[in-house]
């Protein structure tokens, strides 16, 4: 039987935590449970306290002076902390499903298999929330990738790189990790990113790990839909997120250079970090044709919008 710590970072989730924690406290193979307490100005550490005091598996952990250091810094500090050889991670308003770890009892038997990752169903709590979604985002019962792979094709994928549309990511609350592979890489969640810090870790492990598909065609896991999401709130296209979303890539960027990736990935990554820089020095707010562009035909992209790409 494999073992796994499950890490939550906790953030004013009170409404929600119970759930989420007695969801990973249902499977034999979930050794522990990592809350890494995060300086909430709810009763969220109240709750922490009590399920400690009530569940064995639960373990709970703060930063040093009880600071608050933001979700990547937490699930940092529940990777530290663990003890299993299996790491998964889960939302504190989310919680999985029964067959969450069903692909990977049986994958895992493959000692070359780093990670397994599936798909999530979406669940409104309010209806705000509900309301807030779907005016932003289509409607999403199952996100999930487009077809079953493993290996560099995931890295390539997620890269649109691919013949056939792969998925531009997954749901961290789908992955599953030998503790192993990421202390072998060095790899943790960059903590000088407020957001996203979740699809940049993902990104560096598609390339430096043997990731698989697991269940793809049915939710492994739920994501919670509430008034206080951060997915809520995003509005595309607008400097906000495209803010956002240029500290991401430029962060990818930056790994790019220092790990001397192959030219063909170290070029797509430059290539939407470059599309994110221009649609905010230039004010191309909705920059979506550009985008593609720099995407589908990168050469004429980079002649019709005069910039230049330097391959060091």
């Amino acid at each position: 039987m494999i073992e796994i710590s499950v890490i939550i970072p906790v953030y004013n989730a009170a409404e929600f935590l119970e759930k989420a924690v007695k969801s990973a406290a249902y499977f034999d193979e979930v050794k522990e449970i990592i809350l890494a307490e995060d300086q909430s100005t709810d009763h969220s550490l109240e709750i922490c306290r009590r399920l400690l005091s009530e569940i064995p598996k639960v373990k709970l952990f703060q930063h040093p002076n009880g600071e608050n250091r933001g979700a990547g810094a937490s699930r940092n500090l529940g990777i530290d902390h663990a003890t299993s050889d299996f790491i998964a991670f889960l939302d504190a308003d989310d919680y999985y499903l029964p067959n969450r770890f069903d692909a990977e009892k049986k994958l895992f038997s493959n000692p070359a298999i780093e990670g397994v990752f599936g798909a999530i169903g979406t669940e409104y709590l309010t209806e705000k929330g509900k309301q807030e979604f779907q005016s932003k985002f289509k409607e999403v019962s199952l996100s999930t990738v487009n077809y079953p792979a493993e290996g560099k094709e995931v890295f390539r994928g997620l890269l649109s790189l691919t013949p056939e549309v792969f998925g531009t990511s997954f749901h961290l609350n789908s992955l599953t990790i030998r503790k192993l592979s990421l202390d072998r890489h060095h790899i943790r969640f960059n903590e000088s990113l407020r957001v996203h810090q979740d699809t940049e870790l993902i990104m560096r492990l598609a390339y430096h790990c043997y990731l698989k598909t697991g269940i793809i065609d049915e939710a492994i896991a739920v994501r919670g839909i509430h008034d206080d999401n951060r997915i809520t709130k995003i509005i595309k296209y607008t400097p906000q997120y495209n803010q956002r979303q240029l500290l991401l890539w430029k962060s990818m960027y930056n790994w790019a250079l220092s790990n001397r990736i192959s030219p063909e990935y170290k070029k797509r990554i430059y290539l939407i970090y470059k599309s994110f820089d221009l649609s905010l020095k230039d004010g191309l707010i909705k920059y979506g044709c550009i985008f593609l562009e720099l995407l589908k035909n990168p050469e004429i992209a980079k002649t019709k919008y005069r910039f230049t790409y330097y391959n060091r």
